[in-house]
């Protein structure tokens, strides 16, 4: 089942920000943009560049009311450690989110049971709590940033413009279309 306008169900749990333990739910997602971004584990190799790549381009995605949820099966206090000893990892000033009881990762539907880990999944979800992106990698590919701000973007503009949506590598300033019976056939 797909999880595209599905609320966010519920959670609670522990998470590493600026140098504190802070208490995290469902409840926090809402009222705002959301990125729930998950990532196998601390101390590996892609992981530390997807989240060093987040923090270089985190202004950028609080400049548009989205706060950033990094997640993966360790715990807080191995978030802790891996953002005391990594020179990329301390950049990090966005939420750094503990599922070592998998709660997260199931209710997302990117845990890999087996090897007790997450694939890495990347959910924007809008204020009311509804997800609306989806988008699931193998454990070797990488994301970007800036693609994922770009789709920020669209998102909140489709949100912002009901019955206008948003073409194929459309950006910031760049025509929609207004989905009708006489686009049909026309594009």
């Amino acid at each position: 089942m797909s999880l595209i306008n599905t609320e966010v169900k519920p959670f609670a749990t522990t998470a590493f920000q600026n140098g504190q333990f802070i208490e995290v739910t469902e409840a926090d997602l809402k009222g705002k943009w959301s990125v729930v971004f998950f990532y196998p584990a601390d101390f590996t190799f892609v992981c530390p560049t997807e989240l060093g790549d987040l923090a270089d381009n985190y202004e950028e995605f609080k400049k548009l009311g989205v706060e950033i949820y990094s997640v993966s099966t360790d715990t807080h206090f191995t978030h802790k450690a891996w953002h005391d000893s990594s020179e990329e990892i301390k950049k990090i000033q966005y939420v750094m989110v503990g599922d070592a009881n998998w709660t997260l990762a199931k209710n997302f539907d990117v845990l890999i049971e087996a090897d007790g880990l997450a694939d890495r999944g990347t959910f924007v979800i809008d204020p009311e709590g509804k997800i609306q992106i989806v988008e699931i990698n193998a454990g070797g590919v990488g994301r970007d940033a800036q693609e994922l701000l770009r789709k920020v973007k669209a998102a909140q503009y489709v949100h912002a413009h009901p019955g206008e949506v948003c073409p194929a590598k459309w950006k910031e300033g760049d025509a929609t279309l207004a989905p009708s019976i006489d686009l049909v056939g026309k594009i």
